[in-house]
């Protein structure tokens, strides 16, 4: 419907003379069925009156006015990807978002991934870490604007389905790790290294006596957090960062391009390659910890306790700075809770 005052402009204009359609005041649109047209369209017929002369064109105008204001304003989505760290998990539950996956199977060809994903195969080594990081030192020109990093199977670590995850992951912002919780984020603090005996709920990975099964770190978690990040300015590691098991999260490109490619080459090389190449290096524990402190160090690092958070969450529903949940010493199950005083 036109706007009345326009009309009461352009029949007094008429009463007047017929100024230029460049001179008059062109309202924005605000229906958007108006399609756009081409310059032509301004065109006046001769036959036409005054009136609906300045109404076809104004008409013309506002439409094409809409349609630059469109072009500004409506943004396409993230693009996004999925790195998937592979061996034998059955894929099925990320069908759905098959388009987005980079399967990285580490599982020989009896346990290769449906034809329907786009699959590299890479030797059985380092855990996921040594995918993730082999994926950002080979695609860190062309990442995405959002990646999703996360194991072949998640449904001991979350209860969300794969397109959960998605809209989950193209909502972060730069500079956020998006964690993907089924329990409260957890507390690291070993510094000097796991005593793997005293922790019975992380047997998996031991011996029944307590012995790490894999490949023993040549380095404690203290060393390799000051060799890759030099505290990030401090003289000594942080009193505890935050980490969320199984290290599935989603980050922006912008967030790993804040460090240079050499030092994601660089932890490649010294906690996955030479001699740390394991099917199970400690190293890969070390680093399933340090993912969220690597690209948000302000957020999950704790220096000294005036830093743990006055809150009990964060803005992703998460513990809050400090407030993480410490893996008891001596039990069989650890079902995480908060550990706040």
């Amino acid at each position: 419907m036109s706007d009345p005052s326009a009309v009461a402009f352009l029949l007094e204009a008429s009463a007047l003379g017929s100024p230029s359609v460049s001179s008059m005041p062109a309202p924005l649109s605000t229906s958007p069925s108006i399609a756009p047209t081409s310059d032509s369209s301004a065109a006046v017929s001769l036959s036409s009156t005054p009136v609906t002369a300045y109404m076809s064109d104004l008409s013309a105008i506002t439409s094409q006015s809409f349609s630059r204001a469109s072009s500004t304003t409506t943004r396409d989505p993230p693009d996004f990807e999925i790195v998937v760290a592979h061996y034998s998990e059955d894929l099925t539950w990320l069908k759905p978002v098959v388009d987005h996956c980079k399967v990285y199977s580490k599982g020989g060809p009896k346990n290769a991934p449906d034809l329907c994903f786009d699959v590299e195969t890479l030797k059985n080594i380092g855990r996921e870490g040594h995918t993730y990081f082999y994926y950002i030192a080979n695609c860190y020109e062309s990442l995405k604007d959002v990646t999703l990093f996360t194991q072949g199977r998640v449904d001991d670590h979350t209860d969300l389905t794969a397109l959960e995850m998605k809209e989950i992951a193209l909502q972060t912002k730069p500079g956020q790790v998006t964690t993907y919780p089924h329990r409260a984020m957890e507390l690291f603090n070993l510094w000097h290294g796991i005593p793997w005996e005293k922790y019975p709920c992380w047997a998996k990975w031991s011996s029944p006596e307590g012995v790490f099964k894999g490949k023993n770190a040549p380095k404690t978690p203290a060393q390799y957090f000051k060799d890759f990040y030099n505290n990030f300015g401090h003289d000594g590691p942080p009193q505890s960062i935050g980490f969320q098991p199984g290290a599935i999260f989603a980050v922006r490109r912008e967030t790993i391009h804040q460090h240079p490619k050499a030092l994601y080459q660089q932890m490649l090389e010294d906690l996955f390659l030479g001699e740390m190449e394991s099917i199970d290096p400690e190293t890969g524990h070390y680093m399933e910890r340090f993912w969220p402190a690597m690209f948000r160090h302000e957020e999950y690092c704790c220096w000294d306790p005036s830093d743990v958070s006055d809150t009990e969450l964060n803005d992703q529903g998460q513990l809050a700075r400090g407030r993480w949940h410490e893996t008891p010493q001596g039990v069989e199950v650890d079902v995480g809770f908060t550990n706040k005083s």
